[in-house]
């Protein structure tokens, strides 16, 4: 991957959340906080809940690398949930590098609000270039961020290089099934501003390359059909108040874009799991 190609894909991701409408679909369909796929207790679960339930999930994977002194970074912070999250259940100092600007500053407006301004840094910038030196953290976590990268080879090394020696590696990411062919899901994550997902197997492949032993993989993609269907049910209910915080464009193309990836769950070409990985 060349590296205009991953900085296209960097300015892609900027420009997708730093847009008006794509903020005001996630603050208004997920909350705004954790916008990420949800682990769901039933069919009809608030999307909101669903998600949190999948950071509590993963921070249960690692709890005995986590406390008041651990320090986590994690990639791809987007409005700050996880972040909250393991700050204020954990004590742990958390680094949050992300690249959108817009959502960094509501990230840090809520910290604030939330007293946890002082556990918590939000860092302007890519995760293919991580500002920190070898050996810095002791956990590296990330939730669906990894799908946006343009070179996820560079970005696995990157994660893995700031890790300590008996650090702990956790993300999630939106995935095509090993046997999908890439261009069977080109309609599907174009609006993500995506060309293509990574698959299960690209990550144990890569992973297993950069040293980590121990590599686990939850595969929860039996999820992906109600996160969806939750995503596109609560869309068209909330059509009028959408209204009022995106443009008929954006609206129009979430209505059109939605069922496409319930289809594709549909036809099993996705995956969804969590990753969790020591040194």
């Amino acid at each position: 991957m060349s590296h205009e190609s991953t900085a296209g894909a960097a300015e892609a991701a900027r420009r997708y959340y730093d847009t008006s409408d794509v903020d005001g679909f996630y603050a208004a369909v997920w909350g705004g906080e954790d916008i990420h796929t949800g682990i769901y207790a039933h069919e009809h679960e608030p999307v909101a809940d669903a998600s949190r339930r999948t950071e509590e999930t993963a921070a249960a994977k690692i709890a005995d690398r986590l406390g008041p002194d651990c320090t986590v970074l994690d990639l791809g912070s987007g409005y700050g949930g996880p972040a909250r999250h393991l700050a204020g259940n954990f004590g742990c100092r958390v680094v949050a590098l992300n690249i959108s600007e817009g959502q960094n500053a509501r990230h840090r407006k809520t910290n604030a609000e939330r007293g946890l301004d002082g556990l918590i840094e939000v860092v302007t910038g890519s995760f293919q270039d991580i500002p920190y030196p070898a050996e810095q953290f002791d956990v590296v976590w990330s939730q669906e961020a990894f799908c946006h990268s343009g070179d996820r080879k560079r970005l696995l090394g990157e994660a893995v290089r700031v890790l300590k020696p008996q650090g702990a590696l956790v993300f999630t990411d939106l995935m095509a099934a090993d046997a999908t062919p890439p261009e069977a899901l080109r309609p599907v994550v174009a609006r993500l501003g995506v060309e293509a997902l990574a698959t299960p197997s690209f990550y144990r492949q890569q992973l297993a390359e950069l040293g980590l032993g121990h590599v686990e993989f939850d595969d929860l993609s039996g999820q992906l059909l109600t996160h969806y269907l939750r995503l596109t049910e609560e869309t068209r209910r909330r059509v009028a108040e959408l209204r009022d915080v995106i443009s008929p464009a954006y609206l129009e193309s979430l209505l059109e874009n939605l069922p496409r990836w319930v289809e594709a769950c549909r036809r099993d070409q996705l995956r969804w799991g969590i990753f969790t990985c020591r040194r």
